[in-house]
């Protein structure tokens, strides 16, 4: 997909200043509290401790604010698309209740820490809808309005819905925010070093040894002591709870690029029609003009067709240009999230036996208000304390019968990758096959090569086995990494891990930029 004007591609909110760098570790370190991962939910956890006094250090991989929270569309919501009335009939009207408090506490939550920082993070409160252009689907969205207004939000189903074409109706909650996050988390963690709290980038966290105390391990083999850990790297990379059995990675495409002035909507928009589209706006220049930003056509990782990625951002830009009138698309990019069996995030315990260790995840697509949530009932369990909701969003939770169906189609969808693309005929491709800029899985010699030829025509050869669990990677052609359609796990061409639940990069090979002839007597059988 081409962008229009020739700009920059890539996440809006990454386009603000990084910050200043911080360290690595570079020796042993003794703390209380040790959090893994520079996100929201991971930044927000670590804060939250340092406010109440206690010693902390935050760990990342990469640097701060830069990995999935970097590449949001910053909704800063209690409403989640039509979560609702699933809560309220798997898990209970009370359940529900719960949800909708802590949500809306998170949401609040960070209006009040911006204003009591002085963080300038663009806040804008304003109301979200899901809404709906199917006559036959306003029945669920009105189901859907009374389980939110019965979970105590202000919700009401509504027809006049401000949107440049016509929808059937929405659920519509007042009193709901956006955000740049960078902006804000970068200021909390500015804030959080005033506090006392240590931050380390670069940093990648491999091993975890609980006991008393918990002891990480890096990949350049220094370790951190710890009374408490938290693991809070989207998907989990220590998962002694298996919790990979229930969640679900799909990766998401934006689009974004200035409207003309006057068609800001004024507010959030979200339909889980037509592979989901979510809308929203964002301050763009100082002569008051407003960001698109559009996003949707979801897929997971790993297991699309060769040029398939970009064939959904086609989609996505043409579903933009046909509603907003004008629109002028300058900025692209993809960000990825896991959803729970049950519809609730794993926030809590790390496993069943854990005194010391705790994990936040499954925010499916809701990072925003669900890692600022995390981060209080994190805090607030590690002090001791255990707010009302904390056993709706423990990971230790299960609910066999209920979540049995969405549990069993998971992992058949992982036992189809994990077996289907080992067998004989799954990649056809030579590296003679694949031109520059693109990438194939190659059988050499008995063994899948994962191959890229970059744009000077030289070809990366890496094991095509990724390093969590070994299931076979996959070429996303839009974003040049490879992909795991198993558990989402993410590499560059040369094999670095840019997303987890893997922590160490696919293995680097040789291979010569021929037909092998290991290939040509397959072929001649």
């Amino acid at each position: 997909m081409s962008l229009e004007s020739g700009t920059g591609s890539g996440s809006l909110w990454m386009e603000y200043a990084p910050g200043p760098p911080r360290p690595a570790v570079d020796g042993p370190i003794e703390t209380e509290v040790a959090v893994v991962g520079g996100g929201i939910a991971g930044i927000c956890t670590a804060w939250e401790l340092a406010r109440a006094g206690h010693p902390v250090v935050l760990l990342e991989a990469d640097r701060i604010a830069t990995g999935v929270t970097g590449h949001t569309t910053a909704k800063l919501s209690a409403l989640h698309g039509l979560v609702y009335a699933d809560i309220a009939r798997i898990h209970g009207a009370r359940a529900a209740r719960l949800y909708a408090h802590s949500q809306q506490i998170a949401v609040d939550r960070v209006a009040e820490v911006s204003e009591e920082l002085g963080i300038d993070c663009d806040l804008e409160r304003l109301p979200a809808y899901t809404y709906t252009e199917d006559p036959q689907k306003a029945d669920q969205l009105r189901e859907e309005a009374e389980a939110a207004r019965a979970a105590g939000l202000d919700a009401s189903y509504e027809t006049d819905v401000p949107l440049p074409f016509p929808v059937v109706g929405a659920v519509k909650v007042e009193n709901q925010a956006q955000f740049h996050p960078r902006k804000y988390l970068l200021g909390l963690a500015a804030d959080l070093e005033v506090l006392g709290g240590r931050i380390f980038e670069r940093t990648r966290v491999t091993r975890l040894q609980e006991g008393s105390p918990c002891e990480l391990t890096t990949s350049t083999g220094h370790t951190i002591k710890a009374r408490e850990v938290v693991v809070a790297t989207h998907y989990p990379v220590f998962d002694r709870a298996l919790l990979f059995t229930r969640l679900e990675p799909k990766r998401e495409l934006v689009v974004a690029g200035p409207l003309p002035e006057g068609q800001d909507p004024g507010g959030m928009f979200l339909t889980w029609e037509d592979n989901t589209k979510s809308v929203r706006t964002a301050p763009y220049g100082e002569d008051g003009r407003r960001m698109l930003i559009v996003t949707g056509e979801k897929f997971t990782p790993g297991a699309v067709e060769d040029g398939e990625v970009g064939r959904h951002y086609d989609r996505l830009a043409a579903w933009a240009r046909e509603r907003f009138e004008g629109v002028e698309l300058t900025h692209r990019w993809a960000t990825q999230d896991n959803v729970t069996t049950d519809r609730v995030p794993y926030v809590g315990r790390l496993h069943a036996g854990s005194r010391h260790a705790y994990v936040a995840t499954g925010f499916a697509g809701w990072g925003m208000s669900n890692g600022v949530m995390a981060g209080d009932l994190l805090a607030a369990r590690i002090r001791g304390r255990e707010p009302a909701w904390t056993s709706l969003y423990d990971p230790v939770r299960l609910h066999p019968v209920r979540e049995a169906p969405a549990m069993l189609r998971l992992q058949a969808q992982v036992g189809k990758h994990f077996i289907g693309d080992r067998l004989p005929g799954a990649h056809a491709d030579t590296t003679a096959d694949i031109p520059r800029g693109g990438g194939a899985v190659v059988r050499v010699a008995g063994r899948r090569l994962a191959v890229h030829r970059d744009a000077a025509g030289t070809l990366h050869a890496l094991s095509a086995r990724c390093t969590h669990l070994g299931c076979i990677v996959h070429f996303n052609d839009e974003e040049c990494a490879w992909e795991c359609p198993c558990h989402g796990s993410r590499f560059d061409v040369d094999g670095k891990v840019v997303q987890g639940p893997a922590v160490r990069p696919l293995e680097q090979m040789d291979v010569e930029d021929t037909v092998e002839a290991a290939d040509v007597a397959e072929e001649d059988e």
